[in-house]
């Protein structure tokens, strides 16, 4: 909600961006083409926006599509989860081919584009709506702890917060929050820089975030 209300603001401090937003790097370049293989994965991991954005310009990484997981409200809309009660995080299904991107590969990414020692949101965007989490299946899951041990253990003494969940139902967003780093530039840069998204993760993962 804090972050729907500045939204106006942000488009006139963003009027000087020189960046469409943060792009996910550090993934190997895959070989190969299309396999036509499909799998899902979904992370909650903040603002929704950002989400997308980080996995979306991944080689092997098919769509993201922002939405909601882990809560009780069937179908919920971006309102009823901001204002609290119903369960559900701001998350991102990603559709990726296992064949040109490995699982692993996009936890370990998730990781470096966050701050897991952050109990109560992400950045500038506070609340329970704002919690992190990877949403794991039964195959996943090994795979999913596995990555967190060795994120945890790269931070060392940090407080690593961020847990692995049981999958859950996934439920889209509605059309104007898709895609929306990409669609809107200029807005989501002002965004990103004014909730200080980079500092952050440089103070937390130093280089391995950009």
């Amino acid at each position: 909600m804090y972050r729907r209300r500045l939204i106006t603001l942000l488009f006139m401090l963003a009027a000087t961006a020189c960046s469409a937003g943060e792009t996910a790097e550090g993934a190997p370049a895959p070989q190969g083409t299309d396999s036509g293989r499909r799998e899902t994965a979904v992370f909650a991991g903040g603002c929704f926006w950002s989400v997308e954005s980080n996995f979306e310009h991944m080689p092997g990484v098919v769509a993201a599509v922002s939405g909601f997981a882990g809560g009780r409200t069937r179908a919920p809309t971006y309102d009823q989860v901001v204002r609290g009660g119903t369960g559900h995080v701001e998350a991102v299904q990603v559709t990726f081919d296992p064949a040109r991107i490995s699982y692993r590969q996009l936890v370990d990414r998730f990781w470096l584009t966050i701050d897991p020692t952050d109990p109560d949101g992400q950045f500038c965007d506070r609340g329970a709506s704002y919690g992190t989490a990877v949403f794991a299946t039964e195959t996943q899951k090994p795979v999913a702890e596995a990555s967190r041990r060795a994120a945890a253990a790269r931070l060392g003494r940090a407080r690593f917060v961020t847990p692995v969940r049981d999958a859950a139902r996934f439920w889209p967003a509605e059309a104007y929050h898709q895609d929306f780093a990409r669609l809107n530039p200029v807005r989501y840069a002002g965004y990103s820089r004014f909730c200080g998204r980079a500092a952050r993760l440089q103070a937390v993962w130093g280089a391995a975030s950009t």
